[in-house]
């Protein structure tokens, strides 16, 4: 029998709260393998499981699940996501599928366009879907993807996906001679700053 949100323990919506998450990942990522639609999962959930594989103790738990589809795969897309109750919805000119009629916006799948900038000021378009990998059975961007993606979009956010990751060894400062001069800077920064 389920408690009413209401009624748990603060630690039993902790964990509600993340369990949440991780369905509505497996869910849409489940839904859009069955269809065969080329995706990635990028943002907070990318970051999880690359630094998962060094140290799980180190993962952050994420409220954002974002992905990343091709613009001319978004109708078949939408056609996979509907088939595990998600509904395409649109807030501020940007496409999401809500997990459900009555979901919020944090309930959703956050739809990133592949190859295009996400804000028009951004140095460089986001990657493609052809650089992801294989991980515990979904697509994650590359970690040399992601890197440049977190870097590009370097807000609060992204600056600490990065520490995260700088933190347990993914990227380190070899990593600066790999990247573009301005993406090298903010990760030298970053590096130069690890306490923020």
């Amino acid at each position: 029998m389920t408690v009413p949100w209401k009624e748990q323990s603060l630690i039993d919506r902790m964990v509600t709260a993340v369990d949440r998450v991780r369905d509505r990942l497996n869910r849409s990522t489940a839904a859009l393998e069955v269809a065969g639609v080329p995706y990635a999962v990028c943002g907070g959930n990318a970051v999880a499981a690359w630094v998962a594989t060094v140290d799980p103790a180190a993962v952050r738990n994420t409220q954002g699940i974002d992905i990343l589809f091709r613009r001319a795969d978004l109708m078949a897309a939408e056609r996979a996501l509907s088939t595990a109750g998600f509904l395409k919805h649109t807030v501020k000119g940007v496409d999401i599928f809500l997990d459900g009629r009555n979901a919020r916006p944090r309930d959703a799948v956050h739809v990133v366009i592949a190859g295009e900038k996400v804000r028009r000021h951004d140095s460089a378009a986001t990657p493609g879907v052809a650089e992801a990998e294989r991980r515990a059975g979904i697509r994650v961007l590359s970690l040399s993807a992601l890197t440049r993606m977190e870097l590009t979009a370097f807000h609060n956010e992204n600056q600490m996906h990065l520490r995260d990751m700088l933190e347990v060894g993914l990227i380190d400062a070899s990593w600066t001679a790999k990247l573009p001069p301005e993406l090298a800077e903010r990760l030298q920064t970053l590096i130069d700053t690890p306490e923020g």
